[in-house]
């Protein structure tokens, strides 16, 4: 219970990744797990892992996840190959051999699939941040109408001369295999400091049978094995974390690249690019958070530790600031910065996109016939210009201002409006 001096600490809401579970039996029993290193690095960089079991029932109850801001689908078994077209040209035998060698992973999960589809295409629909690690990386090829081999090694790495194996199961975390990264991509951003020499190269852990077969148009490749397996893919044109735009498949394992034992910081990983994976997927995922609360109107959770009482001091130094540059005609103050003007610019550009129109002879007309004099039809006319001006005041400092920006502001006035609304109710029961 909060006492008469005690403040009441406003909740911070975090964004939240949803990653679905991967189910195994353990002591008779059927058992949902996700790896805990995803976990980690997920939390690490300012985000909440939210865990979707993998049971039937949540196939018809995803809206109860909404919102969510963010998915990460890594582990699990084979995808489904009617889910896709498959011209592998195995023999019955030799997929007799392959289910033997791959036990633990070539038995269909459909709930699974059906699980983790609708919500690759839920992000795909709405640019919602996706990270596809492994299986995921593969399912979301699937759910953009690429295709998978059913088995590597059969299929690429015997047929290209390389001995080369994407799975040991002695050496899950320790075993690596070398990887070509492409030029001027984001693998190649976060790796750029570690590749070695002109083959741009690095050592990455993996353990699959499976991979990439056609990848589908929209993706880009980011590298390559040296039997020419595709390694990672993303979309050019849904990838800038600072705008909340993220999607991304790795079939290699970024977050097992590290020393066992230690905490998920970026000193213990094989390579600094491995978190950084998850650090710019996360940033990603906090900007579409922000991003879908000034579109749907939602209120800003101001940050604790004394933001609430800086936040309205800057909005009432901007409301002055920017009363004068309405009084004065003029489009600068000599005690004002660029910074303090932001908020009153978009203060007058909302209320000039709502009240500012072209007047034409037909609007003028109008006047008269309302019965208005040659005088109050001047002054109105006067006014809007004086509005006009205004609004072109605002278009300049907003064009300078960043995405980022933007948001915060647009934010920082939805919850002036919600505490005005809430102001003047009070003043009205009064």
């Amino acid at each position: 219970m909060l006492t008469k001096n005690s403040q009441e600490t406003p909740l911070q809401i975090l964004p939240r990744v949803l990653i679905v579970s991967r189910r195994c039996i353990r002591k008779n029993k059927f058992v949902d797990f996700v790896g805990e290193y995803h976990l980690d690095l997920i939390a690490n960089y300012g985000a909440v892992p939210v865990i979707v079991p993998r049971i039937s029932a949540v196939q018809q109850m995803l809206d109860a996840f909404e919102p969510f801001h963010g998915v990460l689908l890594c582990e699990g078994e084979d995808v489904d190959p009617s889910l896709y077209e498959t011209e592998n040209g195995l023999s019955h035998d030799e997929l007799d051999e392959i289910r033997k060698l791959h036990s633990s992973d070539t038995a269909i999960d459909r709930a699974k699939d059906s699980i983790e589809l609708q919500l690759a295409r839920r992000c795909l629909e709405k640019n919602i941040p996706y990270l596809g690690i492994c299986r995921g990386s593969q399912l979301l090829n699937v759910a953009c109408g690429g295709t998978l081999y059913q088995d590597v090694e059969k299929e690429v790495s015997e047929k290209s001369g390389f001995d080369i194996k994407h799975i040991n199961y002695d050496n899950y975390d320790g075993y690596r295999h070398p990887i070509k990264v492409v030029e001027d991509t984001p693998l190649h951003y976060w790796f750029q400091d570690s590749l070695q020499g002109v083959n741009m190269e690095i050592m990455v852990n993996s353990y699959h049978h499976q991979g990439i077969k056609r990848l589908a148009d929209r993706f880009r490749p980011m590298a390559y094995a040296p039997d020419g397996l595709i390694e990672a893919f993303y979309d050019p044109n849904a990838y800038n974390p600072e705008e909340g735009k993220f999607i991304m498949g790795l079939q290699f394992h970024p977050e097992r690249m590290r020393h066992d034992g230690e905490n998920c910081t970026e000193n213990v990983f094989d390579y600094s690019g491995c978190p950084r994976v998850y650090e710019d997927f996360v940033k990603a995922v906090a900007a579409y958070q922000k991003k879908l609360a000034v579109c749907s109107g939602e209120r800003k959770v101001v940050k604790v530790g004394g933001e609430m009482e800086k936040q309205s001091k800057r909005i009432v130094r901007s409301y002055s600031i920017t009363k004068l540059i309405y009084e004065d005609h003029t489009s600068s103050n000599p005690s004002a910065e660029a910074s303090d003007l932001h908020p009153g610019a978009l203060f007058f550009q909302l209320n000039a996109r709502l009240s500012v129109r072209a007047l034409d002879r037909e609007e003028e007309n109008r006047l008269k016939q309302m019965g208005a004099t040659v005088r109050n039809s001047a002054s109105y006319m006067k006014g809007m210009k004086k509005q006009k001006e205004i609004k072109e005041t605002a278009l300049k400092f907003m064009e300078s201002m960043s995405t980022e920006e933007l948001w915060d502001l647009i934010a920082c006035y939805q919850m002036m409006a919600h505490i005005g609304s809430q102001v003047l109710e009070e003043k009205l029961m009064c």
